[in-house]
């Protein structure tokens, strides 16, 4: 069918960023793409605010820098009193910084380089490629310092990493025409939207560094690790919400992306930040143990899939046949693939609401389910025509009337799990159906929802309302502690995607992941969702939040080579803020998205 004349057409990528196998390129080919680039291209007018000048740079455990240049892209730049050579450099100008970069000619190394131009003070970040297993990955390592200025005395004071951006949260459109939602949860990681790039669907999260101009100026880093490998960097101004910067990597095509850019955003909101008052220091993730020296370039950096194991259909259905467990007593190891015994130390009771209850969950497009509950935790189920099987659960009731609870179900070839949340008030319920033999990995859990009504004696259900998706719960962020010492934060980015950050023991955001995620008003108040922890461990996590009580309880289902487990969690909550961005979620009359 032919487009209509100036229909929009949003993005979509074949796969998200997660899926892409990106390819493992070679230093030969890494060094040929290279070579082909002079300097960073940009779509805004590179400032001349070097050119014809001479700028030595200094810095306190790094190389010292002198560069002369001749004009607004091209310089010679010598490095700790070595021979020059000659480079193409893009500038740009924010307020009283100025910032840089080039390559060095004939090397996999290059500098971005932020000066403020009123106390003479300089970050540089040294940048490199085949630093890591994955070459395209790139690297990189801070200096702080000044520029030197003859006759005086090189200052004291420098550019400081902080957790003053953590929190944050900005739209940018770049001059480029890159349109992203960019959220800072953490001191030591991002997340980040791409809502031109790839549609928006869902978010992704990269470390990244913070640093400290001064109270209105900041520079930002985030590299894509386990993803393209490409280094974003740029400084803002928070007042005119303003950036200039560089991005510096290799597309999913693997063309060379080199550019120094402009652009404009809005604040979003600000997060609570929970490290004590006065705590402003940035890099909570030592890079390193506690008395050991980080190698050059080191930092923490979450490689989930690097240490997932990956099983084939065949493995998934041995293991399920040595090691199934559902919801095993405390005192029992549930499988070392299991969310851990901690995660549920704020769970609270488990209820026998159900035992000796009798009824039919009829979904609206999925076989209907009868249940028979012999007591606390035990059940039987089948669909209908067929056998009884025997199943243990656990349930809980998150608020009056309204139930969560779980079960395996033994004997289905893709070794379903479901997690369903049943309000008997309304006759309603809705079920995440997690299942095995996924595309990409057998162990990695997928989800099926379905919704519909209860049938049970005494109880009329609706005939056309339902449970429903709902944007609701869109850029909040909603912390749980699990026990003493365990506390995580959820920020829930797009309307298919949340992250969870990991508190450190300064309570500081520290690392970052995310997934898949859908949610689901249950009530005014209470949501159930779940997330897809894929190419991470293949876990289905659901829970039911409640927030009028500020708890939440779910059930865990995962496979690993330990077996398939399905284990309850809970959690004492606490608000933490929220960002203005569903309306960049709203689908377009003309098409694309806002």
């Amino acid at each position: 069918m032919p487009e209509t004349p100036g229909t929009l057409k949003t993005p979509y990528p074949k796969e998200q960023m997660h899926r892409i196998a990106y390819t493992k390129l070679s230093e030969q080919q890494i060094s040929d793409k290279l070579s082909k680039v002079g300097g960073p291209s940009s779509a805004s007018p590179l400032a001349d605010v070097f050119a014809g000048k001479s700028v030595k740079i200094v810095t306190d455990k790094g190389p010292t820098l002198a560069y002369t240049f001749r004009k607004n892209n091209s310089l010679s730049v010598g490095e700790n009193g070595g021979s020059t050579v000659d480079a193409g450099y893009g500038a740009l100008t924010l307020s009283n910084v100025a910032f840089f970069s080039h390559m060095i000619p004939g090397t996999q190394r290059g500098y971005a380089v932020a000066i403020d131009q009123n106390t003479s003070l300089a970050t540089v970040f040294e940048l490199w490629f085949s630093g890591y297993e994955d070459k395209r990955e790139v690297q990189r390592e801070i200096y702080y310092g000044y520029v030197d200025q003859p006759g005086q005395e090189p200052p004291k004071n420098r550019h400081v990493a902080t957790n003053r951006l953590e929190g944050k949260g900005f739209y940018w459109k770049q001059d480029t025409g890159a349109e992203t939602l960019e959220f800072y949860p953490s001191a030591a990681y991002s997340n980040f939207v791409e809502l031109s790039r790839f549609g928006g669907e869902l978010g992704f999260c990269g470390p990244s560094d913070y640093i400290k101009i001064n109270e209105d100026l900041y520079v930002y880093t985030r590299t894509e690790c386990e993803f393209s490998g490409t280094f974003t960097a740029y400084a803002m101004d928070l007042n005119r919400i303003e950036q200039i910067g560089v991005r510096l990597g290799f597309d999913a095509n693997d063309a060379l992306e080199y550019y120094v850019f402009r652009g404009k955003g809005e604040w979003l909101g600000q997060l609570a930040q929970f490290e004590k008052f006065g705590d402003e220091s940035g890099m909570p993730v030592p890079a390193a143990a506690e008395g050991q020296t980080p190698a050059k370039g080191a930092r923490r950096v979450y490689r989930p899939l690097k240490t997932m194991a990956k099983m084939t259909p065949a493995q998934v259905d041995a293991v399920c046949a040595k090691h199934t467990s559902a919801f095993a007593p405390r005192a029992i190891s549930p499988g070392a693939n299991a969310p851990t015994a901690s995660m549920a130390g704020n769970l609270g009771p488990s209820t026998n609401w159900l035992a000796g209850k009798s009824f039919t969950l009829r979904y609206d497009h999925a076989p209907a389910m009868e249940y028979r509950f012999d007591d606390a935790e035990n059940l039987q189920w089948r669909k209908e025509g067929r056998d009884w099987t025997k199943a243990r659960y656990q349930a809980f009731e998150s608020s009056p009337g309204v139930i969560l609870f779980g079960h395996l179900l033994e004997g289905e070839p893709n070794h379903d799990g479901h997690c369903i949340v049943a309000d008997f008030h309304q006759g309603l319920m809705t079920c995440f159906n997690g299942y095995l033999n996924t595309p990409y990995f057998a162990n990695e859990a997928g989800v099926k929802i379905h919704f519909g009504v209860i049938d049970m004696e005494e109880l009329i259900p609706p005939k056309y309302r339902r449970h429903e998706f709902t944007y609701d719960m869109i850029g909040r962020a909603v912390s749980q502690n699990y026990a003493p010492g365990l506390t995580s934060m959820h920020l829930y980015t797009t309307p298919h995607s949340l992250s969870w950050i990991i508190f450190t023991n300064s309570d500081a955001g520290g690392l970052e992941w995310s997934g898949p995620a859908a949610y689901v008003k249950i009530r005014d108040g209470l949501y159930f969702m779940y997330w897809l922890e894929e190419a991470c461990n293949g876990t289905l996590g659901t829970i039911l939040v409640n927030l009028h009580t500020m708890r939440d309880v779910g059930i865990g289902y995962n496979c690993g080579e330990n077996g398939l487990n399905m284990n309850a969690l809970g959690a004492h909550e606490r608000l933490a803020g929220q960002f203005d961005i569903r309306r960049f979620y709203q689908v377009k009359s003309a098409g694309g998205i806002v």
